[in-house]
């Protein structure tokens, strides 16, 4: 009697023993799930660039793991770079806005691979602000800018690779439109002073009326909502089938040690990030990557924010592959 009284009971029993058993593993107070969550802290040394498809992944990531607290620390790459190799400051991940920064001032030393994860383009931005506003357009641009009062600007080179890369579209505008002399007259309307450490910070200039036209990557320009005018592909550093063509722009930068300088050549826009060595907080970071570098993840909020992902993402050997989390090599493909 007893035994069919239980059995009866089996179909109502089974499905509430089965809810909470799901409840218990999800849960973050229980046992099941505490070696799933990740704790303590991630630093982050991120281009200016990054800033805002960072800020939506960090607020993402911390909704799924509460005892994690991300902090980002936004500079030019370069400047980056520096913090971790001069400064020795701690650091988790470095992402910049141009790969061969982690090449040439990180590894082998402080990190030992570098995935290229994302592509821009520099585009010429301004508002409604601005003075000949009106006019301007990607035909007439460089006049525009060389008009007495016109205030425009860019960042600084030695910081920022959107700095240097603004050089570049100059020189490269001086070729492409076949016009001698062009690259030195624009250099000559543009005062010192309007070189900023980091290219985000030409947005505030741009949106006070402080400043009429600012040098900035596309993904920015969309990311704030600026009027932005759209260069050709051979000049704006964004097209990697016109990488011949932009490596005849070359720019002096400050080198790793003081008194020296290295001559950097034009090269299409990509992005890398890397794990640092020495990371505080490892477990973290590559999770963090992981979902970072995920198609579903981090990459399609920046394809949502005006930055083209690599999908996948691209590391240049099998060698660098074979040194990769393992979490991270089926997001990798290898690609010069």
């Amino acid at each position: 009697m007893k035994k069919k009284s239980i059995c009866r009971w089996l179909p109502v029993i089974l499905p509430v023993l089965t809810l909470f058993m799901a409840s218990l593993l999800a849960c973050p107070q229980t046992g099941f799930a505490k070696e799933k969550l990740l704790t303590g802290k991630v630093i982050i040394f991120q281009a200016g660039s990054l800033t805002v498809p960072l800020a939506k992944m960090e607020k993402a990531f911390e909704a799924k793991h509460p005892g994690l607290d991300i902090i980002r620390e936004a500079a030019g790459s370069r400047k980056c770079a520096r913090k971790i190799s001069d400064l020795k400051k701690p650091c988790d991940i470095m992402a910049s806005a141009d790969f061969t920064v982690i090449d040439g001032m990180l590894i082998p030393e402080y990190a030992n691979w570098n995935i290229r994860f994302a592509t821009n383009r520099l585009v010429l931005c301004y508002t409604d602000k601005s003075r000949y506003t009106n006019k301007i357009n990607a035909g007439n641009w460089y006049k525009i800018l060389t008009k007495k009062g016109v205030v425009w600007g860019h960042s600084d080179p030695n910081a920022d690779p959107c700095g240097y890369r603004s050089v570049m579209v100059l020189q490269l505008a001086e070729k492409y439109y076949k016009k001698p002399g062009l690259y030195q007259k624009l250099i000559n309307s543009r005062p010192k002073e309007n070189i900023r450490p980091k290219s985000v910070e030409l947005v505030a200039l741009l949106q006070t009326g402080n400043m009429d036209y600012a040098w900035e990557y596309r993904s920015v320009a969309v990311q704030h909502q600026l009027k932005f005018i759209e260069l050709p592909d051979k000049i704006n550093l964004g097209n990697y089938k016109y990488d011949n063509f932009y490596k005849q722009a070359v720019v002096e930068l400050t080198g790793k040690k003081p008194g020296t300088t290295i001559k950097k050549k034009g090269k299409s826009c990509t992005y890398g990030v890397t794990l640092i060595k020495n990371a505080p907080n490892r477990k973290a970071a590559t999770a963090f990557l992981q979902y970072m570098l995920n198609p579903e993840g981090g990459l399609k909020i920046l394809k949502e924010m005006g930055q083209p992902p690599f999908i996948p993402c691209r590391v240049p050997t099998a060698e660098m592959m074979a040194i990769l989390p393992a979490g991270l090599q089926k997001l990798v493909e290898i690609k010069k």
